[in-house]
């Protein structure tokens, strides 16, 4: 009976074409359809099973697809307040702090230092390291009077950087930032600084050096201070991940909590900190951490005096686009005295010394 059908159909429209030459347009289409229909049928008939199965994976599909969207949940109500409340409940007991929906003004957002961070909790994640402090130049000096500080002063004609070439290789020049954390194969002994308060740590190569620049800057009435030389990993994890939870408390999501903190702490395993090159420094009159630290006698004595004992100014102002660092005028770093001469008359940061000389 189908086929007869499908016969009929396809001979009246043959027939409707050849009637009129107006008709053969619809005569196509409507031979067009009957062909497909019956195809369609006649697929159906003979393929039942494939049929069934297209049609039960699509209906699998549909509905576990309904399960993702939140506007079929709550409208169906497959998530009750009370599975809300339970979830949230779970987030917190698994000690995830979520950030609350509020507006964020970035620009006006002070940046935390260490100190901020660290007030307020016991320190038992610090426990065994040594604190923040800052240690005055006679407070160091008393404790190290075996150090000849002025035995080198022949080598002041090292600041000549004519002819002079950079290796790669120097384990003075290398490059640690958050795109090439410290090597796994990197290594150096740490030397000990005593001072009346405690002992401190930096890279032993450059304790010499680093007295040498505190006393200079003595006899020219600038009282330097130390503080936060070398830090060992779990510090710096700690000190990165309090900055993060403090953002995230003032309403921040977690990526914009950790990229924010990324510009005042660098990324644990990418601190030069942790290999004990990096030294931040201060002065008697002026302890806190700041931008307003560059415009002290102190921080301008720094700038200029810096590298005649092999220290640059590691985040210049102007450079946080290259450093990814906001500007620290606290923050020195010693490279050796031949490319600290050359950083610090061309106005470079450490990067682009790189990307020129070596």
């Amino acid at each position: 009976m189908k086929r007869k059908l499908n016969e009929r159909a396809k001979s009246f429209f043959i027939n409707m074409g050849r009637r009129s030459k107006l008709l053969r347009i619809p005569a196509i289409i409507g031979l067009a359809v009957s062909m497909l229909l019956s195809h369609f049928f006649n697929y159906c008939r003979t393929g039942t099973k494939r049929f069934v199965c297209t049609c039960f994976i699509l209906l699998c599909f549909m509905v576990g697809n309904s399960f993702a969207y939140p506007v079929f949940q709550e409208e169906s109500g497959f998530v009750s307040d009370k599975q809300r409340t339970s979830a949230a409940v779970a987030a917190a007991a698994s000690n995830i702090t979520l950030a609350d929906e509020q507006q964020v003004e970035y620009d006006s957002l002070e940046i935390l230092d260490d100190e901020d961070v660290l007030d307020g909790y016991e320190d038992a994640e610090l426990h065994g390291m040594d604190e923040a402090d800052k240690y005055l130049l006679n407070e160091i000096l008393d404790e190290n009077e075996q150090l000849d500080l002025n035995k080198k002063e022949s080598e002041e004609n090292s600041s000549n950087t004519e002819g002079v070439s950079f290796s790669a290789d120097d384990w003075r020049l290398v490059l640690i930032n958050k795109q090439h954390p410290i090597p796994e194969d990197y290594s150096f002994s740490l030397g000990t600084i005593k001072t009346i308060k405690g002992n401190m740590q930096c890279d032993e190569r450059i304790i010499e050096e680093l007295l040498m620049m505190m006393q200079a800057a003595s006899e020219e009435g600038v009282n330097l201070a130390i503080c936060s030389p070398y830090r060992d990993l779990n510090r710096q994890e700690v000190l990165f991940n309090r900055k993060i939870k403090a953002y995230m408390d003032k309403g921040m999501s977690y990526m914009d909590a950790y990229t924010t903190s990324s510009q005042a702490v660098t990324v644990p395993g990418a601190s030069e900190h942790q290999i004990g090159l990096a030294i931040d420094i201060v002065s008697d009159a002026y302890m806190t951490l700041d931008e307003g630290f560059a415009q002290t006698s102190a921080g301008i004595w720094l700038e200029q005096h810096c590298a005649e004992f092999g220290f640059i100014l590691r985040y210049p102002k102007g450079k946080e686009y290259i450093t990814s660092i906001e500007f620290e005028p606290w923050h020195f770093r010693y490279v050796g005295k031949e490319a600290a001469t050359v950083i610090m008359k061309e106005g470079l940061c450490l990067e682009e010394f790189w990307d020129k000389y070596l």
